[in-house]
């Protein structure tokens, strides 16, 4: 039977009678899956609902329910305690190379052992959650994290803890596609834009949190609380998401997962990070050099098998959208920015401008209160005015931002006036772009494949900053033992930075040839 406020071409939801006679349930849920996307920030994604969980008569869920707010809660949450821990730990890098006489190379390795996995893996993570259902899912991934974040904690010394910090970012790559999908999946579609506004702002929050949360913890308790400080945020995940969250999958789900692709992928970034990091360490040499160009030749070989599969990992025909693929760049220049100039800012404010361990996490905290304020609000004026403008002003805002923070140093270290203005100016620019960027990137992908366009960005966005944080700080003289001088550390911050405020620029001019000035109503991005 069809359901008759199903739009058109959708799933029928079939009459719980029936259900009930023809199996003897007494209850059970029934999930109705997305079909189409027109516009995601005007909310037109139809998805999948289960029939038993509404009230008669309601479709979809609202921001103002409960069960709306249960919903925003478990998958701001667990985005949040993945992006949270790739800066939590940022803080606690010095701690760590003190406690354990760590290299530079470690430190970064402590960084991306966690980040790549979680960028490797991140679109399985998409494929899975639209086959098996998001939300089972998204809840394996979270007890996942938690598991292997007390593995972290406990570790006796820095190669247990870079063997360690690989675990997680398999639960992040489990989880963190699954939030934006699943509340794509159930919120009505005249909040929806405002649920990925409120998501993309208190997960961007998590972000800019990491380093005041880390550095508490980290001066006050130990370093190792950085890691287990998630054990407590993915029980509450868990109990918000059993009570609260609807399962949801996709209509035309792949027989078989693409191993070949998964492989490849993996192998790529792998290399890519590994050649880079060892030639910040070591120096250039024939094995850096050759493992860069086996990293070079396994992502070429990933496109060119992705274009044979039937199925695959990553369809390739999601980039045949200008919009989708711009945004995609912009998000991979925007968060290499992003976690190169984080990274080196926490250090530098501890060695070169003697900041202790939390106050240099309390410097950033303006980006947290101007993010949490108004993100929801940014994504909302995107979807009346489109997303052009803000995409475009956010990375020059945020350029600018950094540009005045260039000249932290031993000398020029006073919040107020070195320290403050640039960091506001950096906040309004993330603030402006986030949302919209979020936004916008599910906007252009069909509705059937909101998973894996979800799967894709998380995995753009966490190869930029993978490949950021492995590249610039050695290209800036930051290696070995080096850091820890004053003079190499200004002086790797301020390349590091200048090089971040060039991949904003250009992340904005990126924008400029790919997306259009205006969304014409009722036409997808």
């Amino acid at each position: 039977m069809r359901d008759p406020r199903s739009p058109p071409g959708e799933q029928p939801i079939p009459d719980s009678r029936e259900k009930e006679e023809s199996t003897g349930y007494l209850t059970y849920n029934l999930q109705v899956i997305a079909a189409t996307a027109n516009s995601l920030a005007r909310g037109t994604l139809v998805t999948a609902i289960p029939s038993g969980s509404f009230p008669a008569g309601t479709a979809r869920i609202g921001m103002g329910t409960a069960r709306g707010r249960g919903v925003l809660a478990a998958t701001v949450i667990g985005s949040g305690m993945v992006f949270l821990d790739g800066t939590v730990v940022n803080v606690a890098t010095k701690r760590i190379g003190q406690d354990f006489g760590a290299s530079f190379g470690a430190l970064q390795w402590v960084l991306n052992a966690y980040t790549l996995t979680l960028a490797s893996l991140i679109l399985v993570g998409g494929s899975l959650g639209d086959r098996l259902g998001r939300r089972r899912v998204f809840l394996v991934g979270t007890i996942w994290f938690a598991a292997a974040s007390l593995l972290c904690a406990l570790a006796p010394n820095d190669q247990p803890l870079i063997a360690a910090r690989a675990l997680p970012g398999i639960g992040g790559a489990l989880l963190t596609p699954g939030s934006l999908a699943i509340i794509s999946a159930t919120f009505a579609e005249g909040d929806r834009a405002a649920a990925v506004g409120a998501w993309s702002g208190l997960s961007g929050v998590s972000t800019a949190v990491g380093p005041i949360l880390g550095g508490w913890l980290v001066q006050d308790f130990s370093w190792r609380w950085a890691f287990a400080i998630n054990l407590p945020l993915a029980a509450a995940v868990i109990v918000f998401g059993v009570r609260y969250v609807p399962e949801t999958r996709a209509i035309h789900r792949p027989p078989h997962l693409d191993v070949a692709g998964t492989l490849l992928v993996a192998a790529g970034l792998g290399c890519l990070t590994f050649g880079t990091t060892q030639a910040g360490s070591d120096g250039w040499s024939a094995t850096t050099l050759g493992t860069v160009a086996a990293g070079l030749a396994f992502c070429v070989a990933f496109v060119l098998a992705e274009r044979r599969q039937r199925e695959p990992l990553v369809p390739l025909t999601l980039f045949d959208n200008r919009t989708f693929s711009g945004t995609n760049v912009m998000t991979f220049l925007t968060y290499a920015a992003l976690s190169a100039v984080i990274f080196v800012l926490v250090l530098d404010l501890q060695v070169a401008a003697g900041y202790g361990a939390l106050t240099a996490g309390l410097a950033t905290l303006p980006v947290t209160v101007i993010m949490l304020l108004f993100s929801a609000r940014s994504g909302a004026l995107a979807s009346r005015i489109g997303p052009r403008a803000q995409l475009m002003a956010g990375p020059l805002v945020a350029a600018a931002g950094l540009a005045l923070l260039l000249r932290v140093d031993s000398t020029h270290r006073a919040y107020l006036t070195d320290i403050l203005p640039g960091v506001l100016l950096f906040a309004v620019g993330l603030t402006t772009l986030v949302a919209p960027l979020t936004a916008t990137v599910m906007a252009a992908a069909p509705g059937d494949d909101v998973g894996i366009a979800s799967g894709v960005n998380n995995a753009i966005s966490r190869a930029g900053g993978l490949l950021a944080v492995a590249i610039l700080p050695p290209l800036a003289g930051l290696h070995g033992e080096a850091y820890r001088q004053v003079a190499v550390m200004v002086h790797g911050y301020r390349v590091v930075t200048a090089c971040c405020i060039g991949l904003l620029v250009a992340a904005a001019g990126v924008i400029a040839l790919t997306v259009r000035s205006q969304q014409p109503e009722g036409q997808p991005l």
